[in-house]
């Protein structure tokens, strides 16, 4: 007789007490050190991030570590608090390196032996901001895509060859470097100032996000992980960060409608709020639903992820392939709906679809996820 079969967990997409608290915090410390003046002004400067920002809130809130367990030197919390505070950068669109730092970097580095010095360390520094690292693919790469690495290494560790669109690359002190090695893939440490690494920089879309082409010539790196190991380690990574890419997408939207909302309560035509007008309400109205269906999407992933569930692959492709296109139609009908002040740069609504757009083919495309989705229930060709 067949034994029964389990009845699936059921995802917990609500926020908890620490949750929120940890909102409070990074939501109060954008408010004050990332409002969308200072942004703009940032975006204006050489500099691809406010080092001040990101050290109070990678080391004073200490959201550099929460993927990190205690015994590494991290807060041990789980994807659900990352996708926290991933939605208040999102709302913010601050540039700061959590998601290729934190979340990818870090991801990476847990699926190597962490036992490891040459591992252990590395996790530490990211853990408390003393170091940010980014794992060397370019940021269109999806879960799954990863492929054929496009860097060769010797048997000495010397690495060769060309990695284009890189997020955060040229701030980057750690470079974890997807390689062919003599006995297979490998994921090697590389120092990013040593010799042979050189960075060029380009001009993105999204200025909040710097990109930059990574080029190797003989660079040494040290070996991390090999073999499988190391391609389920840079593939989880990628899960993981499309995953909580999702909540950034999120916090986009919701800032996206309640400017626009509040906007359009305080614009007056014809003597009346323009809010009022039918033909607007119908609209934010569908955007409302359309960003409560994204944070339960978002949520999902975020909870499959923490929980380790089986399904998680498949809740990534869902919340990418929903998420994404929900963004950047909030950040359109948020510059619409502002009329010509929206469309001026000094109206930070520029910033929001701008991220919205790059982060639609971050991680992965919607019809790239799609098609995932489709195969992973089953369904065949989308």
């Amino acid at each position: 007789m067949t034994a029964p079969v389990p009845p699936a967990t059921e995802p917990d997409l609500l926020y908890s007490a620490d949750e929120e608290a940890l909102r409070d915090a990074v939501r109060a410390l954008l408010a004050d050190r990332s409002d969308p003046a200072t942004v703009l002004a940032g975006l204006e400067s050489a500099l691809p991030y406010d080092r001040d920002l990101w050290c109070a809130l990678a080391t004073g809130i200490g959201t550099a570590g929460l993927l990190v367990p205690e015994k590494l030197g991290g807060a041990g919390a789980s994807a659900r608090e990352a996708a926290v505070v991933l939605e208040e950068l999102g709302r913010s669109v601050a540039p700061a390196p959590y998601l290729t730092s934190a979340v990818i970097a870090v991801t990476a580095l847990l699926g190597c032996d962490v036992d490891r010095a040459d591992v252990a360390g590395p996790l530490a520094a990211l853990a408390d901001g003393r170091t940010l690292g980014v794992l060397a693919l370019p940021l269109t790469t999806a879960p799954g895509g990863a492929g054929e690495p496009a860097v060769r290494a010797d048997a000495d560790g010397a690495l060769t060859g060309r990695v284009t669109s890189v997020a955060d690359a040229a701030a980057a002190e750690l470079l974890l470097v997807w390689a062919q090695g003599p006995h297979g893939p490998a994921v090697y440490a590389v120092e990013a100032p040593a010799d042979g690494v050189r960075t060029e920089a380009v001009t993105p879309l999204d200025l909040t996000r710097p990109l930059a082409h990574l080029a190797l010539d003989g660079a040494r790196g040290s070996v991390l992980a090999t073999g499988d190991r190391a391609r389920e380690a840079v593939e989880r990574a990628l899960l993981t960060g499309a995953g909580l890419l999702a909540s950034e997408q999120l916090g986009i939207a919701e800032w996206c409608l309640a400017e626009t909302v509040r906007h359009t309560t305080q614009r007056t035509q014809f003597g009346r709020p323009v809010g009022s007008f039918q033909a607007l309400k119908h609209r934010m109205a569908a955007l409302w639903l359309e960003v409560a269906s994204a944070r339960a999407a978002a949520r999902n992933a975020a909870d499959a992820l923490a929980s380790g569930s089986p399904d998680a692959p498949l809740a990534v492709a869902v919340a990418q392939a929903y998420c994404a296109p929900v963004a950047v139609r909030a950040a359109e009908e948020c510059i619409q709906l502002h009329g010509g002040i929206g469309m001026t740069w000094e109206h930070p609504a520029h910033l929001f679809l701008k991220r919205a757009k790059a982060d639609q083919l971050a991680l992965g495309a919607p019809g790239r996820h799609r098609a995932a989705l489709a195969e992973l229930a089953g369904l065949g060709a989308p």
